[in-house]
């Protein structure tokens, strides 16, 4: 892989993971350090475990075992200072974590300086707890400015990207708004939708299927009263209803009310109405016979006296 190739790798990773780099030395410093502190840091744990395989009275072991306490001791600030150059944060977080950075480098060296005669040791000056405690607090440095450069670029990231949608979801609207970009729904246009598709649907209360009844109400105030028979009137039913294709049942209960011909009940079936039809005629026959009869014997009578 060439140069080039390494380069645009380094770009294509930092712009997948992080974003648009605002200057070309920040990615390939950031990189740097992150990379050099894993390095070191695996080292210093070979190096470790090398020394535990020597002699621990001879001087070389100690000599071992100080290289690997100084990979170490690079190594995690390092790797944590390259993050802090990665991301684009506050130069306030990369000064501090600057300040670290030294206070661990000297750290580092009083080590070396102390280690082994003036390090845990009883017959001479023992520096190791004012070393520990410097490092620590270049260290406790160093994580600050990486937290605080992790949470700066999420908060940025995530306010970005619903600025970015609100941003496009303003466009949206405003394009399906105007007249060219679309038609408008209004709120009208939405209600008369519903109320279509609910007049069409066949709606149940309960498994209870719909019925369709006919309805007649009667306006006593516009009848004369003469008319009327307040007889029937005496309930307390104002309206009559019928589940019949006809309104022949709620004709003949007007014509009672207003006192005109009696209400008829029929049967249900044909043959029943074919029934009651013979009977009214032969009613009607013997009534025409006997107005004949009666008017035969009148004649005779006035003939008689004639």
């Amino acid at each position: 892989m060439s140069e080039a190739d390494a380069e645009n790798v380094l770009i294509d990773y930092y712009r997948r993971y992080v974003g648009d780099p605002d200057r070309t030395i920040d990615v390939y410093a950031g990189f740097g350090l992150f990379s050099a502190g894993i390095a070191l840091g695996v080292i210093g744990v070979v190096v470790f475990l090398y020394s535990a395989t020597l002699d621990p009275t001879a001087l070389s072991t100690f000599a071992v075992r100080e290289v690997a306490a100084v990979a170490g001791a690079v190594g995690l600030p390092a790797l944590l200072f390259g993050i802090v150059v990665l991301l684009p944060v506050d130069r306030r977080m990369l000064y501090l974590a600057g300040a670290g950075i030294a206070i661990t480098l000297a750290s580092t060296g009083a080590f070396t300086w102390a280690y082994p005669h003036n390090w845990n040791v009883v017959v001479n000056t023992d520096y190791s707890a004012q070393i520990v405690a410097v490092y620590t607090l270049g260290l406790v440095a160093v994580i600050g400015a990486t937290g605080g450069a992790l949470v700066a670029h999420r908060v940025e990231r995530a306010t970005g990207g619903a600025a970015a949608g609100a941003a496009g979801a303003g466009s949206g609207a405003a394009d399906a708004g105007d007249g060219s970009g679309g038609e408008a729904v209004t709120e009208e246009s939405v209600r008369a939708d519903i109320e279509r598709e609910l007049d069409d649907a066949e709606l149940t209360w309960g498994g209870v299927e719909r019925s369709e009844t006919r309805r007649l109400e009667l306006n006593t105030s516009a009848v004369d009263e003469a008319d009327v028979d307040t007889e029937k009137l005496a309930g307390s039913a104002t309206e009559t209803r019928t589940t019949s294709g006809t309104v022949n049942d709620a004709v003949s209960e007007l014509k009672g009310l207003q006192g005109g011909e009696a209400k008829t009940d029929s049967g249900q079936g044909t043959d029943d109405q074919a029934a009651k039809l013979r009977e009214l005629r032969e009613q009607q026959r013997k009534e025409a016979e006997e107005s004949d009869e009666d008017g035969s014997v009148v004649d005779r009578i006035k003939g008689l006296f004639g």
